[in-house]
C-alpha cells in the first residue's frame, strides 16, 4: 500500500541542546515544517573535560524528551517513526551508555549515537536541500558544541567529510579564561584552529574552493546580528542570505571587546550563546581568513533536517549504493511543492511560465535582461495564481504573501522579493513607487520587475481561458513597434482580447507600441 502522508520527529541530543523537528512528507507536497521546538540542556557542559555526563543535566535531557515525544505524540508522530541521534559530547562520554539506558528505560526512545563522518554527511543531505550546490566547489561548515563539521561538496557528489573537535562549546571550556577575552586566549584559539583546519584547507584549496556555507545556530546568529546591525530586522527566514567578510569584521570589532554582561544588551544575539558566541566569532573569521573567502552564505537545514531526508530516503527507496541524487534541483522542486501545497491549476501555470519563457527569449534584445532573471520569470510564472488558493479577489496580492513566506529553498531572500513581486503584478495594477515594497528595491532590482512582470502580464492574457490554444510566439520588430506573432491551436480571440489589456505595462517598459495578432 502506498502512503500518501507520513510524519517524522527527528531529535538530535547535541553538546549545547536538545532539537527536534516533526515534518509531514507527502506526496507531490514534498517535506513541510509542522513544528519546531529546542531545549538548551548543555549536557556536555563540563564534560569535555571530564568525559562524564553530570547527573543533573542527564536528568534535565531525559525530562525534555519527555515533553519531546508528547508533542510528537499529539501531532500524529508513531512512535515507530520518532528518530533520535546523539552528537559530540554523548559520543564521547565515558557514561554514555549508562544514559542511553536511562533514556530508552524512561521514555522508550532509542537514540543513535553517530560517528563524526556520519554528522557530516547528515548535515551535507540538509544544507544540499537548502542551497543549491553548483559546478564548483563549496565548503559546507557546521559549528556544533563540541564538533565542527566540515565538507567540501559540488552538484555531483562529495569530496570531504570531517569532524574537528572544535566545538564552540568545548573551545570556550578550554580556552576562555578572562571576560572580556584576553588577547592571549584569542590567539590560543586562532592557533588551535589553525592547526585543526590544515587538511579541509589543503583539500579547499586543491580543489579551488570559492564559496562557504554555514549551517548551524552559530552561523544564523552572527547572520541575524549582522542583519540587525544593518538595520534589517524583520527577515522571518536567513536561508540563501549572505553575509561579508567586511560586514562580519564589523560584527567582530564591536562584539569582541565586550563583556558577558554588554554582549546580553547587544541587538540580534540570542541570550542562551552570550558566553559561546565568542569562540564562534573567533572562529568564523579564521575560516574567513584561512580559506581565503570573502562572503558566507547561510543554510537553514542542517543535522536534523539531513536525518529526515536520509530516513526517508531509505524507508521509501531502501538501502541505495546512489547515495546521493546528483543535480538535484531543490529550487524547481520547492515552486512545485509550494503550488501543489496550495491547490495550484498545474496545467495553466505550466503553459504561462512556457509562454513568458518564450517572451523573454524573444524579447531579449530589448529587456537585456541577464539569464538568471529567466530562471525567477518561470518560477513567479508557475506561482502566479497561487493565491487563488486564499481567494480569487486580490489573489495577485495573496500568491506575493505566499512566496514571501512559503520557505522556498534555494533562492536568496532577494530571488524570494523579486518573484513575488513579479507574481504581485501579474494583474491589476502594475508597479508603482506608492507600493511600499516595491519602492524598498534597489533600482535594478525594480528594472527586472518592471519587466519581468511585463512579460508575465502579457503571459497571463494569452492564456486567458486556461485552454493552452496559444502555442508559439514570433516576435518581429520594425522601429518603435514590435509585433507579437501568436500560433493558436484554434480561435484565439479571447487570449488576443486579454493579452490587449495587459500589454500597456510592457509597452511602458519597453517604450515600444505592441501588436499582437494571429498567424
Amino acid at each position: 500500500m502506498t502512503i500518501e502522508k507520513l510524519r517524522v520527529a527527528a531529535i538530535d541530543l547535541g553538546t549545547n541542546s536538545f532539537h527536534m523537528i516533526i515534518v509531514e512528507e507527502s506526496r507531490g507536497k514534498g517535506i513541510v515544517e509542522i513544528d519546531r521546538v529546542k531545549n538548551m540542556i548543555c549536557i556536555g557542559r563540563g564534560s569535555i573535560s571530564t568525559k562524564m555526563l553530570n547527573e543533573e543535566a542527564m536528568q534535565s535531557g531525559i525530562a525534555a524528551l519527555k515533553n519531546f515525544l508528547v508533542l510528537a505524540a499529539h501531532h500524529g508522530v508513531a512512535p515507530e517513526n520518532v528518530i533520535a541521534f546523539a552528537t559530540s559530547a554523548i559520543r564521547e562520554a565515558k557514561n554514555r551508555v549508562d544514559f542511553l539506558r536511562m533514556i530508552r528505560d524512561e521514555t522508550g526512545l532509542k537514540v543513535r549515537v553517530i560517528s563524526g563522518r556520519e554528522e557530516a554527511e547528515f548535515i551535507y543531505y540538509g544544507v544540499r536541500n537548502a542551497v543549491k550546490i553548483g559546478k564548483s566547489f563549496d565548503l559546507l561548515f557546521d559549528i556544533g558544541g563540541g564538533s565542527v563539521e566540515f565538507i567540501i561538496a559540488d552538484n555531483k557528489g562529495v569530496q570531504l567529510l570531517e569532524s574537528r573537535k572544535i566545538g564552540v562549546a568545548r573551545m570556550y571550556e578550554r580556552f576562555v579564561s578572562t571576560d572580556p577575552i584576553a588577547h592571549s586566549d584569542i590567539k590560543m584559539l586562532e592557533q588551535f584552529f589553525s592547526a585543526e583546519m590544515v587538511s579541509a584547507v589543503g583539500k579547499a584549496s586543491e580543489l579551488k574552493v570559492g564559496r562557504a556555507i554555514a549551517s548551524s545556530g552559530t552561523a544564523q546568529n552572527i547572520a541575524r546580528m549582522i542583519c540587525s546591525m544593518n538595520g534589517l530586522t524583520n527577515k522571518a527566514s536567513l536561508n540563501n542570505s549572505v553575509f561579508t567578510r567586511k560586514e562580519f569584521q564589523t560584527l567582530y570589532s564591536a562584539l569582541i571587546p565586550l563583556s558577558s554582561a554588554e554582549r546580553r544588551k547587544f541587538n540580534g544575539l540570542d541570550a542562551n550563546r552570550v558566553d559561546l558566541i565568542v569562540p564562534g566569532l573567533i572562529l568564523v573569521d579564521m575560516i574567513f581568513r584561512i580559506f581565503n573567502l570573502n562572503e558566507i552564505v547561510v543554510s537553514d537545514y542542517a543535522l536534523r533536517e539531513g536525518m529526515v531526508l536520509h530516513y526517508l530516503k531509505d524507508r521509501f527507496n531502501g538501502s541505495s549504493e546512489k547515495e546521493h541524487e546528483f543535480e538535484l534541483d531543490i529550487r524547481k522542486e520547492s515552486v512545485y511543492e509550494l503550488g501543489c501545497r496550495c491547490d495550484w491549476n498545474l496545467k495553466h501555470s505550466e503553459h504561462v511560465a512556457g509562454l513568458s519563457l518564450q517572451l523573454f527569449d524573444r524579447l531579449a534584445p530589448f529587456h537585456q535582461l541577464e539569464a538568471p532573471y529567466r530562471e525567477l520569470l518561470e518560477c513567479a510564472s508557475l506561482l502566479h495564481n497561487i493565491g487563488s488558493f486564499i481567494s480569487i479577489s486580490s489573489h495577485h496580492k495573496h500568491s506575493q504573501y505566499i512566496i514571501l513566506n512559503g520557505e522556498l529553498r534555494g533562492f536568496s531572500p532577494i530571488e524570494i522579493e523579486i518573484i513575488a513581486h513579479v507574481a504581485r503584478y501579474h494583474r491589476k495594477s502594475p508597479p508603482s513607487e506608492k507600493h511600499a515594497a516595491y519602492s524598498m528595491l534597489k533600482p535594478l532590482q525594480k528594472r527586472a520587475v518592471d519587466v519581468l512582470s511585463g512579460i508575465l502580464r502579457l503571459a497571463n492574457g494569452l492564456e486567458r481561458g486556461h485552454r493552452q490554444n496559444i502555442r508559439n510566439i514570433h516576435v518581429t520588430a520594425k522601429g518603435s513597434v514590435i509585433t507579437l506573432q501568436v500560433k493558436p491551436c484554434f480561435e484565439p480571440d479571447i487570449e488576443i482580447w486579454a493579452a490587449e489589456q495587459l500589454k500597456s505595462w510592457m509597452e511602458t517598459v519597453l517604450q515600444k507600441t505592441i501588436i499582437i495578432e494571429a498567424v
